[in-house]
């Protein structure tokens, strides 16, 4: 799932993006209420955390501004402010939740989970042909077998299938899910899909996942599946990445 962390406070935005990241998140952190905004626009996140006391544009404004921009993805308030009619404010202007600081990341991450359940047109779970993947648990299936993916193959596959029918470039794949500057030199994109590949038993040039010769990848749509007569397959695959490390690979 996608996060925004509008948070000015340096540490506390990296704790709960190593927090979040953990579950295999992805989390873009926003330092001040004009950037929060800005960032909602590009990225429209699954879920929002947001802070009050914020440089810029206060908490309060941009809870305005955002649900003015979209009345259903789900925001939660976390601030340090005291007074119950700011609260009530925020709840009132459109809020799901609110958490005072100091707060368990425990129960933030549960409460997390609790508003993206309720968010029923939440894309939750993500399906082409026989592949089911489940943004919430984090889980992966092909058929009646389970694939166990990492962090970062998991969010390659997950952004390839919220694009499904169009081809995404290696350039928007570097830049959301490795968060890598494209004029980096590295074949990590085409290394973990082979990654991918190799676990879903879908070798090249791929039905689920489809070569765009000079361009990048494709999930297929439903009816270009159709047309391929994807077959349904057995995963018996060994949980082993190789030995061989692309360039600029990143621990995960």
């Amino acid at each position: 799932m996608r996060l925004l962390v509008a948070e000015d406070d340096k540490a506390l935005a990296q704790f709960l993006c190593r927090g979040f990241e953990a579950d295999g998140h992805r989390v873009r952190i926003a330092s001040d209420g004009g950037a929060a905004v800005e960032a909602f626009q590009q990225e429209l996140p699954d879920l929002t955390i947001l802070d009050l006391n914020m440089p810029v544009k206060d908490g309060e404004q941009v809870l305005e501004e955002v649900r003015a921009l979209d009345a259903s993805l789900p925001i939660l308030i976390l601030t340090a402010r005291q007074d119950v009619e700011a609260r009530v404010r925020c709840l009132d202007r459109g809020a799901d939740d609110l958490m005072l600081k100091p707060f368990s990341l425990h129960e933030l991450r549960a409460r997390c989970r609790a508003l993206l359940r309720r968010k029923r047109e939440a894309r939750l779970q993500l399906r082409a042909g026989d592949l089911e993947l489940n943004r919430l648990d984090h889980s992966v299936r092909r058929g009646t077998h389970s694939v166990e993916l990492t962090n970062k193959e998991f969010s390659l596959l997950e952004h390839l299938m919220l694009n499904r029918g169009q081809c995404v470039s290696r350039v928007e794949l570097l830049e959301s899910v490795w968060n890598m500057e494209p004029t980096q030199t590295t074949n990590i994109v085409d290394v973990y899909v082979n990654y991918l590949r190799r676990k879903l038993q879908d070798p090249p040039p791929g039905h689920l996942i489809r070569t765009v010769r000079g361009r990048g990848y494709v999930v297929p749509s439903d009816a270009e599946l159709a047309l391929q007569q994807v077959p349904a397959v057995s995963i018996a695959v060994p949980q082993t990445q190789p030995a061989a490390a692309p360039l600029n690979l990143e621990a995960q």
